[in-house]
């Protein structure tokens, strides 16, 4: 089964490959079903979206749905692990938890999959990618050339999510001085979720070089990061594809 549609601002695909098991189009409906309803309730773009009524202070803490008392508390984790650099209040703007709901999210639809008895799926989230039952092979785009890869890598089970600024141009700002982290210009991670990899990657792009070093001693995760010189910098657990004889 295959299915792509555009959800939260970018598109999200999904590839099936499991026979004779049942996994149907009902299960991949409930999946972006589930990141729509993030997208309206977690979005701070939506007035109406819980995150903004709580930015607005129409909500209390008490009021808050678990899934964002949830995502609030990983936030303050990568705030306090980071030392500030990584913040969702950041001085003048309202709150975004985004860096933090992506992976999580996905990471969720992904755990609904298994659920349904899928074992042998890929799910990319506008690059970021949760994987089951692999090997897949993921590339990573070239943080300067849009037709190139920079890096191939081969997953089994986990994600893989990058953070850079060829999208969206300096939108990362490092939460300890207020101003754009530009000292990497892409970082990739290796995790076993997705929710891990995506805010660490986040969180490391806003440290700058030092958040390589920060990343790559977390537990369980690997880095591949360019620097603002175009120096590469790779774990060496890091599952790069080896090239078929």
């Amino acid at each position: 089964m295959r299915r792509v549609e555009h959800v939260m601002g970018f598109p999200v695909s999904l590839r099936v490959d499991d026979e004779g098991i049942g996994i149907g189009e009902e299960t991949a409906d409930a999946l972006f079903a589930w990141l729509r309803e993030v997208d309206a309730r977690f979005s701070p773009f939506r007035p109406d979206s819980e995150v903004c009524r709580y930015d607005r202070g129409e909500l209390q803490l008490r009021d808050l749905s678990a899934d964002l008392t949830e995502v609030l508390d990983l936030c303050e984790l990568y705030r306090v692990a980071t030392g500030g650099a990584f913040d969702v209040r950041l001085p003048g703007r309202p709150l975004d938890p985004c860096a933090v709901v992506k992976g999580w999210s996905v990471q969720r639809a992904a755990e609904l999959l298994s659920a349904a008895g899928a074992r042998r799926f890929i799910l990319n989230a506008g690059g970021d990618v949760v994987v089951a039952g692999g090997p897949w092979r993921v590339g990573v785009r070239h943080p300067e050339y849009a037709d190139q890869l920079c890096t191939v890598l081969e997953l089994t089970d986990g994600g893989v999510a990058t953070s850079a600024r060829y999208e969206r141009g300096d939108h990362i700002v490092d939460g300890r001085t207020g101003t754009p982290a530009t000292g990497l210009l892409s970082i990739s991670v290796v995790a076993t979720s997705l929710t891990e990899a995506d805010a660490t990657a986040t969180a490391a792009f806003a440290m700058g070089p030092e958040g390589v070093d920060w990343a790559a001693a977390r537990p369980g995760c690997e880095v591949f990061a360019v620097d603002a010189e175009r120096r590469v910098r790779r774990t060496p657990g890091f599952p790069v594809a080896t090239v078929a004889a």
